[in-house]
C-alpha cells in the first residue's frame, strides 16, 4: 500500500540540547509555545549519547543510544509524542564523521580498540594509520603527553577492578597479557611485556600496548580527526558494516516514526559523502526531509546528484546579509583597515592571505594528514621523488583548492586547473606533482584522502583564522562567506533566490546557528557601518587616541565587534563584559597572530583584556553609546528586513534559538546560552507591533507573522514561485522585495524590505511608488490595506518592513497588472 508524500517543514527551530539545563522535558515545555509562534517542526542538535558534560553533542561516544542526560529514549519520545500531539515534526542532526575519544573510558569502541589494537572487532571502524612507517612503529599514536620524555610520569592505576595506565588524569586501557595480573591471552597487534620486566614499570606496560602516547607538539596523530581535534576520531563509514552499527538508533527512529528528517553534519570529512547520502536515503526512505552541512565556496552550485533536498543554509546567509551591505563604504573601510590594522582587507589581499593561511595549516596542526597523505602518494604512484617534495606538492595544491572538496559533479576539472597553476608558478614541484597526479588518477587512498584534508585545510585556514584576522567589515566574515564580496546588488539577490526556488525549493535557510561567528542582529548593526565609513574612521581615530589599542589589527577587528554587541542604554552589564572577554581571548587565539591555544602570548592577551576594560567605561564608553544611539534604529531596520527576506524566501527557513527577539550572541559557546522561553512567551499575548524599541516586539512580530503565513499557505513557499518587486521613483533603490504564489502570475504573498535606511533618514522616500498586483493586500503587521500605485512612504510609515497578503476572499475587480 503506498503512502501519501511525506511533507516538507514549512519551518523549523533549533534547540540547542544540554543535559545541564535543556533537555527532552525542557524542551517538551516549550512545545506549545513553538506551535503558537507558528514552527512547524522542532530542529534537535545531536541527541546520542556524547562525552560527559558535553554542552553540543558533536561529541557522540556511543552512537547507539540516546543520551542519558537528556532523558534517553524515554524522553525522546516522549518529545516526539508532544510535538505529534500538535501536528509538529521533528527534524535531528546527526554526526556521522567523527567521535568524541577524548576520554578513551567513554567510548566503548574506542577503548576496545586502544585495548586489542587490530584485533580488535571495531578496528576497522575508525580510519586509524597502522602503517610501519607512521612514526609509532605501526602503534596508534595518541598526542596527550607534554613531552617526549614525559612517558616517565606514566603510572599504573590499580584502584579500580582492572588495572589501568594512567598519566594524570588521563586513563588508558593495558592489554590482556601484558601486566600478570591480567588475562593471559595476548592478541593480534600486541606486543608481550619481556620476562624479569617489574609489573609495574609503567614505561614497559606503555610499550607493550597497541598504541603509542606521544608529545602532543610531536606532529603524530594516529587517526583521522575531525580537522585538528584530537578529541574527535573519525569513523569509515564507506565500511558498510560501520554505517549499519554507527546507525542502529537513527535507523530506529525511521522505524518507529519518529522522526520527519535529518540534518547531516560535515558530510565532507567522509571518504565518500555522495556514497554516503546514498546509504541515508536508502535508510530513511524517499520523502524525509534531507539536508547537509555542505559549505559552498561563493559560486559553487550543490550536485544536483546528491539525494538530498539542499544544503543547512549558509549560501542563503551570504545573500540575505549581503543586500544589505553597501558597495559604496568599501573603498573607505579598505583605507580604514590599511591605515589601522596594516592590512587593507580587499579582495587582493584577502586571497592572499588565504592561500598564506592555508599553507600554514597544512604545514603546522594538519601536518599529520597531510603526511599521511603524502605517504600514499609515494605507494599509489611508485614515484622516486624526494618525500619532501611530494610533500611541499600536496600543500601546495590544497593552499590553491578554491572549494572544500573538488570530487563533486559540478565541480569536474578543479584539480587538474589548480595543478596547472602550481606547475606555472613552482617549477621545482614537476616532478613531485606528476607524483601527485599519478596517486590520484589511481583513484585509491591518495584520492580519498586528498579531498578529506582539502576540507579540513579549508575550515581551519578560513573560517578559523582569517576570518579572525581580516578586519575591514566582519560581518561579511561568515561560514560559507566572502568577505572579498563587499554587498551584492538586488539583481544578483534576486536571482540567487529564483534559482533557489526552482532547484532547491526545499534547502534549508539561515542566519543564526550554533557555527555562525556571530548572530544575526550583531551582524546586522556591524553592516551598517557600510553606510557610513567615514563617521566609523573619525570615532575610531577618536577612541584610539583616548585608549589605543595594543595591536592596530586586533583592535580595529575588536572595536567592530563591541559595536556589534553595545547595549543601546549603554550599561554594559557584568555578564557583557565577561562575555566580550571571553570572546576576545577566544579571537586573538584563532587568529595567530600575536597569541595562540598553543603558544599563549599571557603578557599580549593581558594588554588586550586590560584595554577592553578601559574603553567598557568612562568617556570612550560614553562615546560609543552615542553612536549606537544613533546608528542602533538603522541596525534594527537591517535586521529586520534579513529576517522577513529569510522567513518568506524560497527554502525552509530555520529560527535558531531565541533569535525571534533581538538577540547580542557571538560565537561558540556564547551563541549556546540558555534562552528565557518566560520572557519570549509574554509577546505572544501581545498584539503584534511594528516598535522598533529594545523589547523585541517587532522582530517578534516579523517572525510569527511569517511563520504562520507559511504553514497557512504552504503551496506559495516551498515549491511555490518566486518574482522580484521594484518600487518606482527617486528612492526605488532602497527597496528590496519579492512577490511568492503557488502558481505563475498569481502571487498572493508580497515581502518588503528597506535598504539604505541611514540615507533615507535625510532624503527620504519622496515620491518613490510600488504599483501592486491585482486585488486588495493586507499588511500582517500594521492591519493596513492597499491596492493599486502605492506611496511607499506610506507603506513603510510604521516599519521598515512589510508583509503583504492578498485577499483571495475578495474578487479582484480592479484590474492592475499581475505580479
Amino acid at each position: 500500500m503506498s503512502h501519501p508524500p511525506r511533507p516538507i517543514p514549512s519551518s523549523t527551530y533549533r534547540l540547542q540540547l544540554r543535559g545541564d539545563g535543556f533537555t527532552f522535558a525542557d524542551a517538551r515545555r516549550i512545545v506549545d509555545y513553538l506551535d503558537d509562534l507558528g514552527v512547524s517542526h522542532a530542529y534537535l542538535s545531536p541527541i546520542l549519547e556524547a562525552t560527559d558534560g558535553s554542552t553540543h553533542g558533536y561529541d557522540v561516544i556511543d552512537p547507539t543510544s540516546v543520551s542519558a542526560p537528556l532523558g534517553g529514549r524515554e524522553g525522546f519520545e516522549a518529545l516526539v509524542a508532544e510535538l505529534h500531539s500538535r501536528g509538529m515534526g521533528v527534524i535531528v542532526d546527526i554526526v556521522p564523521n567523527h567521535v568524541g575519544v577524548d576520554d578513551p573510558r567513554q567510548n566503548a569502541w574506542w577503548w576496545d580498540v586502544l585495548s586489542k589494537g587490530t584485533a580488535s572487532e571495531y578496528a576497522s571502524y575508525f580510519d586509524i594509520d597502522w602503517s610501519s612507517d607512521n612514526g609509532a612503529d605501526g602503534k596508534i599514536a595518541l598526542p596527550v603527553l607534554g613531552s617526549a620524555d614525559d612517558t616517565a610520569a606514566l603510572r599504573i592505576d590499580r584502584s579500580g577492578d582492572t588495572p589501568l595506565l594512567a598519566y594524570y588524569e588521563h586513563r588508558f586501557p593495558i592489554a590482556a597479557g601484558t601486566i600478570p595480573d591480567a588475562a593471559s591471552t595476548i592478541p593480534d597487534g600486541v606486543d608481550s611485556i619481556p620476562d624479569g620486566v617489574d609489573t609495574d614499570d609503567a614505561e614497559a606496560v606503555h610499550a607493550a600496548q597497541a598504541y603509542r602516547l606521544v608529545d602532543w607538539k610531536s606532529g603524530l596523530v594516529g587517526y583521522r580527526r575531525f580537522f585538528s581535534v584530537n578529541g574527535l576520531a573519525g569513523l569509515r563509514q564507506e565500511d558498510f558494516d560501520v554505517f549499519t552499527a554507527s546507525h542502529v538508533q537513527v535507523a530506529s527512529w525511521i522505524t518507529d516514526e519518529l522522526v520527519d528528517g535529518l540534518r547531516v553534519d560535515h558530510p565532507d570529512g567522509l571518504a565518500d559523502p555522495a556514497g554516503y547520502l546514498t546509504e541515508l536515503r536508502e535508510l530513511i526512505g524517499p520523502d524525509r526531509w534531507l539536508v547537509i552541512e555542505k559549505i559552498l565556496a561563493r559560486g559553487e552550485p550543490l550536485d544536483p546528484a546528491l539525494p538530498v533536498h539542499g544544503t543547512t543554509g549558509y549560501d542563503a546567509l551570504a545573500d540575505l546579509g549581503g543586500v544589505f551591505v553597501d558597495p559604496s563604504g568599501a573603498e573607505a573601510l579598505t583605507e580604514l583597515s590599511r591605515s589601522r590594522g596594516g592590512a587593507p582587507g580587499d579582495a587582493q589581499w584577502l586571497h592572499a592571505a588565504e592561500r598564506d593561511l592555508k599553507t600554514a595549516v597544512a604545514e603546522g596542526d594538519l601536518a599529520p594528514e597531510v603526511r599521511r597523505l603524502a605517504r600514499a602518494v609515494v605507494r599509489e604512484s611508485g614515484s622516486d621523488a624526494p618525500f619532501e617534495s611530494i610533500t611541499a606538492a600536496i600543500v601546495a595544491v590544497v593552499a590553491r583548492m578554491p572549494y572544500y572538496r573538488s570530487d563533486y559533479g559540478p565541480l569536474a576539472g578543479t584539480v587538474g586547473r589548480v595543478v596547472g597553476d602550481v606547475g606555472a608558478a613552482e617549477s621545482a614541484l614537476v616532478d613531485a606533482l606528476d607524483a601527485v597526479t599519478a596517486a590520484l588518477i589511481a583513484d585509491g587512498e591518495s584520492a580519498v584522502r586528498f579531498e578529506q584534508v582539502c576540507g579540513a585545510v579549508t575550515a581551519k585556514g578560513v573560517e578559523d583564522c582569517l576570518f579572525y584576522r581580516a578586519a575591514r567589515l566582519i560581518s561579511l566574515q561568515e561560514v560559507g562567506g566572502d568577505p572579498a564580496e563587499f554587498g551584492i546588488s538586488p539583481a544578483q539577490f534576486h536571482l540567487a533566490n529564483a534559482e533557489r526556488a526552482a532547484r532547491w525549493p526545499a534547502a534549508m535557510t539561515t542566519l543564526s546557528t550554533h557555527d555562525t561567528k556571530r548572530g544575526e542582529d550583531v551582524r546586522a548593526r556591524i553592516g551598517v557601518l557600510s553606510q557610513t565609513p567615514e563617521l566609523w574612521s573619525r570615532c575610531i581615530s577618536d577612541w584610539e587616541e583616548v585608549a589605543p589599542g595594543p595591536d592596530g589589527a586586533t583592535g580595529l577587528f575588536l572595536w567592530q565587534n563591541l559595536f556589534g554587541v553595545w547595549p543601546a542604554d549603554g550599561v554594559v552589564s557584568a555578564e557583557l563584559r565577561e562575555r566580550v572577554h571571553a570572546y576576545a581571548e577566544k579571537a586573538m587565539r584563532e587568529a595567530g597572530t600575536r597569541t595562540g591555544w598553543t603558544d599563549v602570548d599571557e603578557s599580549f592577551e593581558a594588554s588586550v583584556h586590560s584595554w577592553l576594560d578601559s574603553v567598557m567605561t568612562g568617556s570612550v564608553a560614553d562615546s560609543v553609546t552615542m553612536l549606537v544611539a544613533r546608528l542602533d534604529p538603522h541596525g534594527r531596520s537591517d535586521a529586520l528586513g534579513q529576517k522577513l527576506l529569510h522567513l518568506l524566501g524560497p527554502g525552509v527557513p530555520d529560527v535558531y534559538q531565541g533569535t525571534e527577539l533581538w538577540e547580542d550572541s557571538l560565537v561558540d559557546p556564547d551563541n549556546r546560552r540558555f534562552v528565557d522561553y518566560d520572557v519570549r512567551r509574554q509577546h505572544l499575548s501581545a498584539p503584534s507591533s511594528t516598535v522598533m524599541d529594545s523589547s523585541g516586539s517587532a522582530k517578534f512580530a516579523v517572525v510569527r507573522e511569517s511563520l504562520h503565513l507559511r504553514r497557512e499557505r504552504p503551496d506559495s513557499f516551498v515549491g511555490g514561485t518566486y518574482a522580484p518587486v521594484y518600487a518606482q521613483g527617486t528612492a526605488a533603490a532602497h527597496l528590496v522585495g519579492f512577490a511568492r504564489g503557488p502558481v505563475a502570475g498569481s502571487a498572493d504573498v508580497i515581502a518588503l524590505a528597506t535598504r539604505y535606511s541611514l540615507g533615507l533618514a535625510t532624503q527620504g522616500w519622496g515620491s518613490t511608488t510600488l504599483t501592486l498586483p491585482a486585488g486588495r493586500w493586507r499588511d500582517r503587521l500594521t492591519d493596513n490595506e492597499y491596492h493599486g500605485e502605492v506611496a511607499v512612504d506610506a507603506l513603510l510609515s510604521a516599519s521598515p518592513v512589510a508583509v503583504l497578503v492578498r485577499d483571495i476572499t475578495v474578487s479582484d475587480t480592479s484590474g492592475e497588472r499581475d505580479a
